[in-house]
């Protein structure tokens, strides 16, 4: 999971200026103290709690936690801004095997343990790839990939790997959609069956975009489909 919205709250509380660029967030040692605080400290707690209240089987883990989520830096002007290289997929069969699912904060650490942010997008990537899925699901507040970022009647139903990253290399897609789309290629170029961007505020989300023919949000596959 990610928490964008919150740390942004965090951060103009501290007086720190939100810098973002291509959609991810510069993160200079301040700030990773506030990315931390509101991941691993607020964000994944009440999420393992929500789960929690309505069965015991949600366990908290941060992507630093027994190096998880091992990164590398992505970009100098990004500052403490990770990029999985390595995922420690065992230990997540290990919850598994335990009946237990596990909440992962995406703070990760470099072979030193010095902790690095992670976009929440990318980090799911890697995780989806390393575990073997058959399905990424990422729950979004858009409805998936929209030919106008204004007009929900624009929704892409359905793209290749391919056209994705034609869609990025052409600007026409732009902030926050730019590592969700990217990760969304990645994840069935590494693998995974096929992506999903959809709106987690609606309604049964989940169910509809898995169960109906039409889905509710954006898929996107290795392949064009016919």
């Amino acid at each position: 999971h990610g928490g964008g919205p919150q740390i942004d709250v965090e951060m103009a509380r501290a007086g720190i200026e939100v810098k973002r660029v291509d959609g991810l967030r510069v993160t200079d040692a301040d700030a990773l103290d506030i990315v931390r605080m509101v991941l691993v400290g607020k964000t994944n707690r009440d999420l393992v709690a929500a789960i929690n209240a309505l069965e015991p089987v949600a366990i908290g883990v941060a992507g630093e936690d027994g190096r998880l989520l091992e990164v590398e830096p992505v970009d100098e002007p990004l500052g403490f801004v990770g990029r999985v290289r390595r995922v420690r997929g065992a230990l997540l069969h290990d919850f598994h095997d335990e009946g237990l699912i596990p909440v992962v904060s995406t703070v990760g650490a470099d072979a030193t343990a010095q902790p690095y942010n992670i976009n929440a997008d990318d980090a799911a990537r890697a995780i989806a790839v390393a575990m073997k899925a058959e399905k990424i699901i990422y729950l979004t507040a858009t409805p998936g990939l929209l030919q106008k970022p204004d007009d929900s009647t624009t929704l892409v139903h359905r793209l290749s790997a391919a056209e994705a990253r034609e869609r990025i290399a052409d600007e026409s897609v732009t902030g926050g959609m730019i590592p969700k789309l990217m990760a969304c290629a990645e994840a069935v170029e590494g693998g995974v069956g096929s992506a999903h961007m959809i709106d987690g505020r609606a309604e049964h989300a989940i169910l509809v975009e898995l169960f109906t023919d039409e889905g509710v949000g954006t898929m996107v596959t290795a392949d064009e489909l016919p």
